[in-house]
C-alpha cells in the first residue's frame, strides 16, 4: 500500500495563521540540490541540534523541538496527537514553477519501521505528487502517509507557494492500529533487499556490536524477514 489519506483532518486556518509567523524566519534551501529545479526550502520544528535552520537528517540522535515550533502551538498539538516517537519535523515550501525530480528515499516506508506524514498548510490546485505513476492532489488540512521508498516526484505548476507540515515518525503498536484502521496491511514486508541466512546472521552480529537505536531497528527488521 503506497499511500493513505487518513480520516483525520486539521484546522487549516490555525495552521496558516501560525505559518505567518514562521515565514518571518530564515528558511534554508533544501540540501538535495540535484533533486529539484526551482526553489525548495525548509525550516525545522524538530531537529537533531534543536536549531530551526538544521534541516539535515542525523542517525542515532534524539531529536529536539526548535524555536520555530514554539511559534506553532497548534502544530505542536498535532505532533502530540501522534503517539509515537518523532524524528525530523519540518515545514517544506515549494515555490511556484518548481518541481522535485523523480527519486526514491530509501528506508522511508512503513514496512521499514519509519513513516512520513504530509499535512498541507498552503497549496493550490496545480500542485500534485506522482507516486509510482499515480497522480495525487493533497488538499489543505488533510493528512497523508506516502511510501517515499517508491519513485515519487512533486510539481508546483501554480502561482502560489506550497507549504506542508512533514512529520517523520517511528512505527509502534499505536501506529500499527491506526494504519490498520485505514486499510494498511501491517504484516506487509519491506520491499528492500533480501539476504541469505549466513549474510543476514553476519549483519545482525555486526549491528549488535553497534548498540544504537537505528541498529536495533535494523536488527528487528532483518529478523522479521526470516
Amino acid at each position: 500500500m503506497n499511500y493513505i489519506k487518513f480520516s483525520t483532518s486539521y484546522h487549516t486556518e490555525k495552521l496558516q495563521s501560525e505559518l505567518t509567523e514562521v515565514l518571518k524566519e530564515e528558511w534554508p534551501l533544501h540540501f538535495n540540490a540535484k533533486d529539484f529545479n526551482g526553489d525548495w526550502r525548509s525550516i525545522s520544528l524538530r531537529s537533531a541540534s534543536g536549531l530551526s535552520k538544521d534541516i539535515y537528517a542525523h542517525p542515532d540522535v534524539t531529536y529536539q523541538d526548535t524555536p520555530a515550533l514554539s511559534l506553532m502551538p497548534y502544530a505542536k498539538e498535532i505532533l502530540d496527537s501522534w503517539k509515537c516517537d518523532k524524528e525530523a519535523v519540518r515545514l517544506l515550501s515549494l515555490a511556484p514553477g518548481s518541481f522535485i525530480k523523480p527519486h526514491k528515499d530509501q528506508g522511508c516506508s512503513y514496512a521499514d519501521g519509519q513513516f512520513r506524514i504530509h499535512i498541507p498548510i498552503v497549496t493550490n490546485p496545480d500542485v500534485y505528487f506522482t507516486l509510482d505513476d499515480e497522480k495525487l492532489h493533497l488538499a489543505p488540512g488533510e493528512c497523508w502517509y506516502m511510501n517515499f521508498g517508491a519513485t515519487h516526484s512533486i510539481v508546483n505548476a501554480g502561482s502560489t507557494a506550497r507549504v506542508h507540515l512533514i512529520i517523520d515518525g517511528i512505527r509502534n503498536n499505536w501506529t500499527d492500529q491506526y494504519f490498520a484502521q485505514h486499510g494498511y496491511n501491517i504484516s506487509e514486508k519491506s520491499a528492500g533487499m533480501t539476504y541469505d541466512e549466513a549474510t543476514r546472521d553476519g549483519m545482525i552480529r555486526e549491528l549488535e556490536q553497534m548498540n544504537t537505536e537505528t541498529a536495533r531497528r535494523l536488527i528487528a527488521q532483518l529478523r522479521t524477514d526470516i
